[in-house]
């Protein structure tokens, strides 16, 4: 390329099913040799509209994409888990010993308490050691031998953890004899990995995630209460408004477990305490717009217009004649907030949300806990590559490094397939 070509934006697709499998289960028979059990994934997730409302007892609407992780198991007699993962091809195997506690997968560092995590939390469920836990599954958890293979952009806010620990739960509740399309299991299923995040990660997340990755069904997006629980399914053809979506990963990686998300956490919870209110979302417009603290003030305004914001895109999506310009300027009027109100947007996600606008979308927005991460584009059909090309000019004339693109579609939650 000589340096007055334009640059080339890759928009790349997610592995095909079947070439997941292979990939997880290659990896195994080099890392534990022989065949494994069976092979299951899960996806990860992009939010159309409702960010930072799911730990504020709100409502947003998460699709599952395309992009998935992929958990190859073999049980284990011994009790003990053992897990490699291609994205760290210089690892040894991961071994936690049995018995496999809560406290000591919290103990082991990295990626592979995600997994010891998930596996601690369904054991301490069906030993009854939790005692707020559903009997599920109704089989012990075994031990097992897990290999990883994953095409979720990690650090993009397309929920790679999630999606890895959603697999990993899957994998072995039907190791251990549950039906894992049995919906009263796929929800404890979201409460136990959830559970695994918050206090063996120490990452303190809602469960928007891992309910879109175990909820969530192809061509839907999910319409989660997170203050009831309550979880709907919402029709959402992209096609058919004549628009395509595109995630543009700015290469920007957050860590949830530092500080700027914890401290949105802290934030949230001391408006809380000064309205009142036992969560945002059951704020009052006019007790929010009396608060004495302009910095709390705004945290919970976005909160609620937020929450504004998502039952307005639902209503649109519902309407006789939904509009893309319509939702692309909720989406518009999402990132403003976000940057503006909850101050987790950054030079990179603002100029990609820019760009995106530039280059014909109809709206664009940050996604994910923010301070880094990824951009959702809502353009004109076809035109997913050109938005893409435009953006990676900006980053270039910025002097930053070009980001990658990938095409979103509301796909298929986690589920076994070999």
């Amino acid at each position: 390329m000589t340096p007055g070509d334009p640059p080339r934006a890759a928009v790349t697709e997610p592995w095909p099913a079947d070439e997941g499998a292979r990939r997880a289960d290659a990896l195994f028979r080099r890392a534990f040799g022989g065949a494994p059990d069976g092979v299951w994934s899960a996806p990860g997730r992009v939010n159309l509209i409702g960010e930072h409302t799911d730990h504020n007892g709100g409502l947003c609407l998460p699709v599952a994409i395309g992009h998935r992780a992929y958990v190859a198991l073999r049980a284990r007699k011994d009790g003990s888990v053992r897990v490699v993962s291609a994205q760290h091809p210089g690892d040894r195997p991961a071994t936690l010993a049995a018995p496999i506690t809560p406290a000591r997968a919290a103990a082991e560092p990295g990626w592979p308490a995600y997994v010891f995590g998930v596996a601690a939390m369904l054991r301490a469920r069906l030993a009854g050691t939790d005692p707020t836990a559903d009997a599920h599954p109704p089989a012990a958890v075994p031990g097992a031998d897990i290999t990883v293979d994953s095409c979720v952009p990690q650090g993009a806010g397309l929920s790679s953890s999630a999606a890895l620990e959603c697999a990993a739960a899957c994998a072995l509740a039907d190791a251990a004899g549950a039906d894992i399309g049995d919906p009263s299991l796929r929800r404890a299923l979201v409460d136990a990995t959830r559970t695994a995040e918050n206090e063996v990660v120490g990452v303190p997340s809602g469960a928007m995630d891992q309910s879109a990755a175990l909820l969530a069904s192809a061509g839907h997006a999910l319409l989660l209460d997170c203050g009831d629980g309550l979880a709907t399914p919402v029709p959402f053809d992209v096609a058919a408004l004549s628009a395509s979506l595109l995630i543009i990963d700015t290469r920007t990686t957050h860590a949830l477990v530092d500080g700027g998300y914890a401290t949105r956490r802290a934030e949230c919870a001391a408006a809380e305490r000064a309205l009142g209110v036992r969560n945002l979302s059951g704020a009052v417009d006019a007790d929010v717009a009396g608060l004495a603290d302009p910095l709390l003030r705004a945290r919970a305004r976005h909160v609620l217009t937020e929450n504004a914001r998502v039952r307005a895109f639902v209503r649109e999506l519902a309407s006789t004649t939904p509009s893309a310009q319509r939702l692309g300027a909720l989406l518009d009027a999402s990132h403003a907030s976000l940057r503006d109100d909850f101050a987790v947007s950054t030079r990179e996600l603002d100029l990609a949300a820019t760009a995106a606008r530039e280059a014909g979308a109809f709206g664009a927005r940050m996604v994910g806990a923010g301070f880094g991460g990824a951009v959702l584009a809502l353009g004109p059909d076809g035109d997913a590559a050109r938005i893409a090309a435009r953006v990676t000019v900006a980053f270039r004339a910025a002097g930053l490094p070009a980001p990658a693109c990938y095409p979103a579609q509301a796909s298929a939650p986690a589920g076994r397939e070999r």
